[in-house]
């Protein structure tokens, strides 16, 4: 096999079948990646939805015995759209993260990788390739450094210089011995903008980002959020871009060439009060094609009435209240207590008193309570009450 030659037909196939950038590394381990995994992983800064097993991470070859090469893809993303339909009193609107915009970025990078292997084996008949995306378990950003496509930024995303950070990335391992590129430079310099805009400052350092405290992982989790967080998401029902949208890489930056991730507006910055009373069916048919469905309504619909409670939207309380009284799930009701709390008003306080008296869960009791104390408290010029103290971040 005449590796240089079979690397620029797969290049120029990858061109043709929508690929943005396309990039090849040798499979030997990732022996610098791993110190850095152990210690966020004995730190506590995993999310926990990545790959835990260490080794299978920073040694290829556990995947595929004789792994030669590891081919690395990019593709871009919208950062914007026009025309957006207004967030306004009565009808207010969540922001969801452009890596939910369009279709489901997995699927498409799984078809393009899976076209892409094809190709390569109907070429290499004794090829053996290994697609993976997102959920794989390589690192995809430290496959896609190593593999010059861009470098990976103080705000631990990889950036490239033509799409800045605005890409999704997928990885093929083989074992045909492709010609390996050559890593870029850093790009970043003394820029900390990333660092210092963070909403929960969820950086340890440049690079390196404790996702407990980042809000796209927080705002993906189940259960109750802490006071803290509730306090700091304003209206995200699903995901983060701060410290993707302050980068100076991604000033201007909108490919929308990618049809696939075009956004319907109406996702990407959704109506919040249908998001309350949103059923599994009906989720199902609008949510199910994006990234956004993957861990189903509740962790939306709770961040929905969080960010209804950010907009204090008088003309959601009685939808608040209604899930007070009536949704079967403890973190629905007792975030609703929450948001009561923060609107406040006569209706809102007279809906708590009544389900204090019949709440059973105690931890959706403990949230009537301190939204009771709340609406106790006076109330500054811009309307805000002192939160009421509860579990930190950690």
């Amino acid at each position: 096999m005449n590796g240089e030659l079979v690397k620029q037909e797969v290049i120029t196939f990858a061109k043709g079948i929508g690929i943005d950038k396309i990039g090849f590394t040798t499979a030997e381990p990732f022996y610098s990646l791993k110190e850095r995994l152990e210690e966020h992983q004995a730190k506590g800064y995993a999310s926990g939805f990545e790959e835990m097993d260490i080794d299978k991470r920073v040694y290829p070859k556990l995947t595929l015995p004789d792994a030669k090469s590891i081919i690395a893809v990019a593709l871009a993303h919208p950062s914007r759209f026009s025309n957006p339909n207004p967030s306004e009193p009565g009808a207010y609107r969540g922001i969801v993260s452009r890596a939910a915009w369009g279709r489901d970025y997995h699927q498409v990078l799984k078809e393009k990788l899976e076209k892409l292997a094809l190709f390569i084996k109907q070429n290499v008949p004794e090829a053996n390739c290994i697609p993976m995306v997102d959920t794989g378990v390589l690192a995809d950003r430290a496959v896609a450094e190593r593999a010059g496509l861009g470098w990976v930024g103080k705000n631990a995303n990889l950036i490239t210089p033509e799409y800045g950070s605005y890409v999704y990335l997928g990885e093929m391992i083989t074992n045909l011995p492709f010609p390996p590129d050559s890593p870029m430079e850093n790009g970043c310099g003394a820029c900390t903008a990333c660092l210092t805009a963070c909403p929960t400052q969820a950086f340890v350092k440049a690079g390196q980002l404790n996702a407990k405290r980042c809000l796209a992982y927080l705002t993906q989790v189940k259960g109750f959020l802490p006071q803290e967080v509730r306090e700091k998401m304003g209206n995200r029902i699903y995901g983060c871009d701060t410290c993707q949208q302050v980068c100076p890489y991604n000033r201007k930056i909108n490919f929308t060439h990618q049809e696939a991730f075009r956004p319907d507006p109406e996702l990407a910055r959704p109506l919040l009060k249908p998001l309350l009373s949103i059923g599994k069916r009906e989720f199902q048919e609008k949510w199910g094609p994006t990234a956004a469905a993957w861990r189903g309504k509740k962790p939306i619909q709770r961040n929905a009435i969080i960010a209804l409670a950010h907009f204090r939207d008088e003309s959601a309380v009685p939808d608040l209240i209604k899930l007070l009284k009536e949704d079967g799930r403890p973190v629905i009701r007792g975030t609703s207590a929450w948001a009561l709390g923060k609107i406040g008003g006569d209706m809102a306080r007279k809906a708590l008193e009544e389900q204090r008296m019949c709440e059973k869960e105690e931890v959706v009791l403990e949230e009537i309570l301190n939204a009771l104390r709340r609406l106790e408290e006076p109330v500054d010029v811009k309307g805000d009450r002192k939160p009421v103290s509860g579990t930190p971040l950690q």
